[in-house]
């Protein structure tokens, strides 16, 4: 879908295995993310607090300057406490292998992963790259109202 609001970006998708792989695809005109489905040839379980990478079958080539952001899918958490681990998981601009997606099971009950099932969502975002600095090259920071407070600091 191509707009003024949304220009289209290209997300290129090889599937290595056509067999029990498919295309990414937005669920609806508004999903930021595209659903991933698990590539087994067989179903796969998972029991509780067990984590395991899920294959996709898919190998994909980001437009150049953005990243691939591997996140839960919220009925998924939400009905059977099964999540992505490092959520979100990056992919970067130049990985070229297949995508698996970690999972863990952070339910009190066992989960059947079946070939298919939608297991992730992939949001394709920009990456802004920086040059960096050290402290010493800077000298200062510059003053905040922060400060140094850590973790809690800037709320109750």
């Amino acid at each position: 879908m191509t707009s003024e609001r949304h220009p289209a970006a290209v997300l290129r998708v090889h599937l290595l295995r056509p067999d029990q792989a498919s295309l990414p695809r937005y669920a609806s005109a508004g999903a930021a993310g595209l659903d991933l489905a698990a590539a087994l040839g067989e179903p796969m379980l998972l029991l509780p607090g067990a984590r395991a990478a899920v294959p996709t079958g898919i190998a994909i080539a980001l437009p150049p300057g953005h990243e691939g952001q591997v996140r839960p899918r919220s009925g998924l958490a939400r009905k059977h406490g099964v999540t992505v681990l490092n959520a979100p998981g990056t992919i970067d601009e130049d990985f070229r292998g297949e995508v698996h997606v970690l999972l863990i099971n952070l339910g009190q009950e066992p989960y059947v992963i079946s070939p298919g099932d939608r297991i992730a969502q992939l949001v394709v975002a920009p990456v802004t790259r920086v040059e960096v600095l050290a402290e010493a090259e800077t000298g200062d920071l510059g003053a905040t109202e922060r400060g140094e407070g850590g973790f809690g600091s800037s709320g109750r």
